[in-house]
């Protein structure tokens, strides 16, 4: 809009105001002309297209000191950026009402080290326990090494008679057998390792001057025979063998003589004594669960009560490991 359409519009505006005010007798049709013109004037007015002219003539009329310099005209423009900036953030907030309030986030760092905090005390805690296990079987086989020294001590100068038969096969047994000599030793870790005993064995030998003799005929031979190797036995065999080499029947001669160890092996990872017989209550192998705590004289007393064959409870005690 130009200056002479400001001027033309001026004085419709006030030739309207000036009508109303002195109360003339003017056409409807012509006042409702004139507020419709008024109304598309103030429409079709562009308010930035002023700004960008009055700018124009700023810088194509310099101030010469008639103008008033404490004059000064607002900014629109900052004032409309302003207003969509904030128009922009009240619908983010209403999109994500969690950013509305934003709470300080923690970092990738700190959640590691609240992780590897939690870790560590649950590594530390598994130690400890796991030390205290260990440390209980250390001494529950130190107990028991120091018991077993001292009863081989014993039983090889007294060599008592051990009252047990052993069943061979069939109604064949070896039994009436005495304590020859027997032996306890231990074993413990590389000190690196903490040096704990891991290992007592005690191994002795039972003997009677008697032989057994028994025979077994045909395919059966080979299958005693392996037996009698497979429990320690010592025996001669004489073989009868028919015209084609092949054996019919063989006898075999059977010795009083019967090795018998217990190996006291320590289970640190769960926290146990596995004992390993062979030979002890009867002819092959038993092995059987022992818990550290359940060592003490009276437990100890009962294992030797049983070495010698006399009434005892010791399988009272421990859990047979199948």
């Amino acid at each position: 809009m130009n200056k002479l359409d400001k001027k033309e519009t001026n004085s419709t505006i006030v030739d309207a105001i000036r009508a109303k005010r002195d109360s003339r007798s003017t056409d409807a049709a012509e006042i409702a002309r004139i507020e419709a013109a008024l109304l598309a004037d103030i429409e079709a007015f562009d308010l930035d297209a002023a700004e960008r002219n009055a700018r124009r003539e700023d810088v194509s009329h310099p101030v010469t000191g008639k103008a008033n310099p404490g004059i000064s005209f607002p900014k629109i423009w900052p004032a409309t950026q302003a207003f969509q900036s904030k128009k922009m953030s009240a619908a983010a907030a209403v999109s994500n009402p969690a950013t509305a309030q934003t709470q300080p986030e923690t970092s990738l760092l700190d959640q590691l080290r609240q992780q590897a905090a939690s870790r560590q005390r649950e590594i530390n805690s598994a130690e400890t326990e796991r030390t205290v296990i260990n440390e209980a079987i250390d001494g529950a086989l130190q107990q028991l090494f120091s018991f077993l020294h001292e009863l081989v001590q014993q039983l090889n100068i007294v060599k008592p008679e051990v009252p047990r038969r052993y069943l061979l096969i069939d109604r064949h047994e070896i039994g009436e057998m005495s304590w020859q000599d027997g032996f306890a030793d231990y074993r413990t870790q590389p000190q690196s390792a903490g040096a704990l005993v891991e290992l007592v064995t005690f191994t002795y030998q039972l003997g009677a001057p008697a032989t057994v003799n028994i025979g077994r005929d045909g395919l059966v031979v080979d299958r005693f025979r392996s037996l009698l190797f497979d429990y320690g036995l010592q025996s001669s065999c004489k073989e009868i063998r028919n015209e084609r080499r092949y054996i019919e029947r063989a006898e075999f001669s059977v010795k009083s003589q019967l090795s018998v160890s217990a190996r006291w092996r320590a289970d640190f990872s769960q926290g146990r004594i596995i004992l390993e017989t062979r030979n002890l209550e009867r002819l092959g192998n038993i092995n059987y669960i022992v818990r550290p705590e359940q060592i003490d004289q009276a437990f100890l007393d009962e294992f030797g009560r049983m070495v010698l064959g006399a009434p005892n409870r010791f399988r009272d005690l421990v859990q047979r490991l199948i």
